[in-house]
């Protein structure tokens, strides 16, 4: 194995920057990272890009070539806006045990990697923000003369204020121990490899605009990461730009809303770094499953997934109407599934978070209801 091999299977950090369309600004972070201090040798950086159809390649060989940190390129034809796919392609290729997510219009200060390498522990992932920087600022950066420029200086007054207030508010809610904030902002946060997969990254089924950072926060959380602000030691510069045409104007109004406020969410999603099958989750039946038809059926596509012992938790745990079976156990998400026509009890329905009703009893028609469970 070659020097360069063996250092690339063991740094420390891996950042990861998804990018479309905006090669200038991706040519303007990949030099910011190379201006790193004190980190030599510890890190890598995976490029993930959207889009693959400008100069975006060329910006990263150039960059490859001189670099003195392994830099590697992943990137797929445009086929909308995928973000959450675009950052689990650039985690595939990740070596490092500690993930830094990075946007590739935001570029870092010369301390930001070390600042995580200080702070990072186990069992917790650090939430940056980033710096919008003025139009007319951004309009005179230029390749090759980062060296030479102090980048916090470039940060507005106002919005030094506001990342302070930010890191207020996170510090805030990390001593009230609040279970749904701080948020994570997935353009510049830190997380540990293991907890990553843990959670199996993030969820692809979000396509479009925004909350799958959201998402990926909620799910790090139920499994016992703790998020924290580094913000009182570092943050990320945005390179302006024109608002991205997808993105809505009010958050409520953004094509995932509905998809991230359903019930029933599973901690490790099931489409994300990995796809999770039905065979791949762990699902609780109930004891009178073989009494119906529509039981029957339910029970047969299930034979060979993994099934909790009765009273243990699971997954997703199924209740059949007709039937008399009950939700009785710990689960992540509660399914019922009744055949049309079939009489449901009010407080059985309002238990559930995902209901189903099964027009038939078809192999194709059930197996539809449980790979759209969780």
């Amino acid at each position: 194995m070659t020097a360069d091999a063996t250092r690339a299977r063991t740094v420390d950090v891996s950042i990861l920057v998804n990018t479309c369309r905006r090669p200038r600004h991706l040519d303007l972070v990949l030099e910011s990272i190379a201006l790193q201090r004190g980190v030599a040798g510890r890190f890598e950086v995976v490029v993930a890009d959207a889009a693959a159809d400008d100069e975006t390649a060329a910006v990263i060989r150039d960059h490859a070539a001189r670099a003195e940190f392994p830099l590697r390129f992943t990137s797929r034809p445009h086929d909308g806006f995928r973000l959450s796919r675009t950052r689990n392609d650039a985690a595939r290729q990740a070596r490092g045990d500690y993930l830094l997510f990075l946007d590739g219009d935001c570029m870092i200060p010369p301390h930001h990697v070390a600042a995580h390498l200080s702070r990072r522990r186990p069992g917790t992932a650090l939430v940056g923000y980033c710096a919008r920087l003025p139009e007319e600022t951004c309009r005179t950066l230029e390749r090759g003369d980062l060296s030479h420029v102090n980048l916090p200086a470039l940060v507005p007054a106002d919005e030094r204020r506001a990342l302070r207030r930010r890191w207020r508010r996170f510090r805030w809610h990390g001593i009230v121990r609040h279970p749904t904030k701080p948020r994570l902002t997935g353009g510049d946060f830190g997380v540990w490899r293991r907890d990553f997969e843990q959670v199996n990254g993030f969820d692809e089924r979000f396509v479009g605009w925004g909350q799958e950072d959201d998402d990926l926060g909620l799910r790090l959380r139920d499994v016992g990461v703790r998020l924290e602000s580094i913000l009182d030691r570092t943050s990320s510069l945005h390179v302006w730009h024109a608002p991205d045409a997808t993105a809505p104007t009010r958050w409520r109004d953004g094509p995932n809303v509905a998809y991230f406020s359903r019930r029933g969410r599973l901690s490790a999603c099931r489409q994300g770094l990995a796809p999770r099958p039905t065979t791949a989750i762990l699902w609780g039946l109930p004891t009178d499953v073989e009494a119906t038809p529509l039981g029957r059926g339910l029970a047969a596509l299930l034979a060979t997934a993994p099934q909790a012992a009765p009273g243990t938790g699971c997954e997703i745990e199924i209740v059949v109407r007709p039937g008399r079976g009950r939700f009785h156990r710990a689960a992540e998400c509660r399914l019922l599934v009744s055949a049309a026509g079939a009489i449901v009890e009010p407080g059985l329905r309002a238990a559930a978070d995902h209901v189903a009703v099964a027009e038939t009893d078809r192999e194709t028609s059930l197996a539809a209801i449980l790979d759209a469970a969780g």
